[in-house]
């Protein structure tokens, strides 16, 4: 038998701890995203539609789809590898 320090789930209450801290920055980082970009970002992600259908639905073309996808997953990259707020990640100055 091994430790059971090297057994998955032996620190189960800091692994509980540490994943509900990130599932609060991944909730607040959606939230503090812009409501069209929200909406697009969890169009593809969670309803799993393609930049396409995400366009015909929205009425404006894949390369903005393209953009706000991409601004969501930068905004969320920032908001859950730092420990400042998640708006205005751009002004970093």
């Amino acid at each position: 038998m091994g430790d059971i320090e090297n057994e998955p789930g032996a620190n189960g209450v800091a692994d509980q701890s540490t994943t509900t801290e990130q599932l609060a920055r991944l909730e607040a980082a959606l939230r503090a995203l812009p409501h069209f970009t929200r909406e697009v970002f969890l169009a593809h992600r969670i309803d799993d539609l393609s930049y396409a259908e995400i366009a015909d639905r929205t009425g404006v073309n894949v390369k903005r789809i393209e953009r706000e996808i991409a601004r969501a997953i930068g905004q969320i990259d920032y908001a859950m590898t730092t420990k400042s707020s998640p708006r205005r990640w751009w002004r970093r100055w």
